[in-house]
């Protein structure tokens, strides 16, 4: 009994899910400089998980999502090198800080992507992702990540 599209889908949305949930309570950790193991260890593996599964969908050419995808699994890579390898020593702990924000932030992307996609509320406000309300959606959430990741490279998560 193997997947069908729709199962497939499912569960790639819930990996999604999880990965952008458990990121942002990594994330509140890096201002508060309370980082749990077991959140960090959620969020990098399903991030992973979801990228890897965003390949796995029928395609023809090579599409924007999957260049995201690709950017994110290198990310994840070199925040595992820094959080498990380097122990955080040095600019490893600013490294780390820096690609795990990025890659939560690429999660949060596709997700208002998809949201406009799929949810024929946002579908009717942007059909096309063109119109002011995808572009100041995706403008909001960069401003909200930028603002993230520079608090987190300047606080308390570097005293560490």
């Amino acid at each position: 009994m193997g997947f069908n599209l729709a199962t497939y889908t499912a569960v790639h949305v819930v990996i999604s899910l999880v990965a952008i949930a458990s990121g942002l309570v990594v994330a509140f950790g890096f201002l508060t400089a309370r980082q749990s193991d077991a959140w960090t260890a959620l969020f990098l593996r399903t991030s992973i998980a979801t990228s890897v599964t965003g390949f796995g969908f029928p395609f023809e050419r090579l599409l924007p999502s999957h260049i995201v995808g690709a950017i994110s699994l290198v990310l994840l890579a070199v925040a595992i090198y820094a959080r498990y390898q380097a122990a955080l020593a040095g600019v490893w702990r600013r490294t780390y800080i820096v690609c795990a924000v990025i890659a939560l932030y690429l999660n949060v992307f596709v997700l208002v992507v998809q949201s406009f996609q799929k949810v024929s509320a946002l579908k009717e406000l942007a059909p096309t992702q063109a119109e002011p309300p995808f572009v100041i959606a995706q403008g909001v959430v960069l401003v909200l990540f930028v603002a993230l990741g520079t608090f987190a490279t300047r606080g308390r998560a570097l005293e560490q």
